[in-house]
């Protein structure tokens, strides 16, 4: 791996301003899963260096909330600025530790960046109130304050923006910040410290702990009363622990958890554009994240044609190696992804499923697998209840409106959905019905900084950008000022 700029490759954790080994000078490997090469070596930090990092939070915390909106507005703009100028590598390191084709990762960094962007604007937005008083000689008023140290927990699969979305917002609002980034994926997370750095981030308000054994770092995180808020996004299953564990210390919570995202084609629809729509959702990022299409429902009277031109355009998909430019699907996240999507797909089969495409691993080895398509498949299958993470769409028939709405909703799970129609009486109706913080009306793509993007059901609490993005991280507090 060859960066224009090689100090963006760091090894050690950031607290408070400095890079620091781990108490014993333990370390783990990061590995480039398309090709088992070791790409960085990073600190392996516990729960001592966890509680140095809040206490540097908390420590940071007065001198960071008492800026003014604007001087928070311009670090945050010089940040924004840093990560843009270093598109290219903040790219090459994502492509290199988790596997995302390296177009794909350009636009992350993009997007990465665009969330501290926006809220280096926010950041002079944290509106208050004053309200028409009931008693002449009182005045009433409502402030807008940050809420104080905030941790945050991200994922693998969108390494840069999973922590700018959490991050920006958080200090726009005037919080510190203890972020801990993913085992498989933290040397981007990294990079961006560094040039939250040396866009003048004073020392303790972004501090960022790299570690091999989550549980418990977690732990202390959850459980540590200076810690207010907490961010999370993941699985439900390790949200719901995190959620009991902050009930401690009652803690503000935000959680963005796992989906079982639908995706419906109605017989009105345009095919070849519902086709394209259902491949920019189903397969970006080799189909790991949490809002890719993971159950494709179409109509009876289309299903054979949707299934044939879909098939004929997944199978024009290249799978690679993630640095080929060419490349539009690379290598799964890790063994144990391989495995997970492997077996899902074998239970289809062994059910009765077909594979209209792939179906198997890929001739590449390593972690990668066949861009697949599979009809037939039946709600007993696994695929249909399980958060699939990998490249493979299972279609499913259906028969009225009110069947395909009824079957896209019966899930525990309530974060993305999609469909494609042409009525738009019937584009009303289903976007009302569907139970999901996030319906995409013919386009596969929904995520930007200016929506809020969140989750119904067992998908989360809160949402991460848009001007409610900044509000997770501001408590209310009312004033009333009596003897006027």
């Amino acid at each position: 791996m060859k960066l224009i700029d090689p100090t963006l490759l760091r090894s050690q954790a950031y607290v408070n301003g400095e890079w620091i080994d781990a108490e014993g000078g333990e370390t783990f490997d990061v590995v480039d899963p398309g090709t088992g090469e070791i790409v960085g070596r990073v600190a392996d930090v516990g729960v001592v260096e966890t509680r140095r990092a809040i206490e540097a939070a908390d420590a940071a915390l007065p001198a960071w909330r008492a800026l003014t909106a604007k001087r928070r507005s311009d670090v945050l703009r010089h940040w924004y600025e840093l990560l843009m100028a270093n598109t290219e590598d903040l790219a090459q390191l994502m492509t290199h530790e988790m596997g995302k084709p390296i177009n794909e990762a350009r636009g992350e960094a993009a997007f990465g960046a665009s969330f501290v962007e926006w809220f280096s604007e926010e950041a002079r937005r944290a509106y208050g109130e004053i309200i028409p008083s009931h008693d002449p000689s009182k005045r009433m008023m409502v402030f807008k304050q940050p809420i104080g140290v905030v941790a945050a927990i991200t994922p693998w699969n969108f390494p840069l923006a999973m922590i700018t979305r959490k991050v920006a917002p958080a200090l726009a609002a005037g919080c510190t910040t203890v972020v801990k980034p993913p085992e498989d994926a933290p040397l981007t997370a990294l990079a961006a410290a560094e040039l939250a750095s040396r866009a003048g981030v004073p020392a303790g308000v972004f501090n960022l702990l790299p570690t091999s054994e989550p549980a418990p770092v977690g732990e202390e995180l959850t459980t540590n009363p200076i810690v207010r808020k907490l961010s999370f996004t993941g699985s439900t299953a390790t949200g719901k622990l995190l959620m009991a564990k902050a009930a401690g210390t009652v803690k503000n919570v935000s959680m963005e958890l796992g989906g079982n995202a639908p995706f419906l084609v109605f017989d009105d629809a345009d095919l070849d554009a519902a086709v394209a729509g259902a491949i920019a959702s189903k397969y970006r990022n080799n189909g790991q994240t949490c809002i890719c299409a993971n159950r494709l429902y179409v109509q009876d009277s289309i299903y054979d044609e949707f299934s044939k031109k879909f098939a004929e355009a997944v199978a024009g998909l290249r799978v690679g190696p993630a640095i080929d430019e060419s490349t539009t699907v690379g290598p799964l996240v890790n063994d144990k992804a391989l495995q997970k999507v492997e077996s899902l797909v074998d239970d289809a089969l062994s059910k009765g499923a077909n594979a209209l495409t792939g179906g198997k691993r890929h001739a590449l080895g390593r972690t990668y697998y066949e861009v697949t398509v599979l009809t037939d498949v039946t709600p007993e299958m696994r695929i249909s209840a399980e958060e699939i993470f990998g490249p493979v769409a299972p279609l499913y028939r259906f028969s009225t409106e009110e069947e395909g709405v009824a079957l896209a909703n019966d899930t525990p799970y309530g974060l993305a959905s999609y469909f494609f129609a042409g009525d738009i009486a019937r584009i009303w109706r289903v976007s009302e019905g569907l139970e999901y913080g996030m319906v995409g009306a013919n386009t596969g793509l929904i995520s930007a900084v200016t929506s809020p993007f969140g989750g119904m059901k067992e998908s989360g609490i809160g949402r991460e950008g848009s001007h409610e993005g900044m509000a997770e991280y501001l408590e209310t507090k009312f004033v009333c000022i009596g003897g006027i």
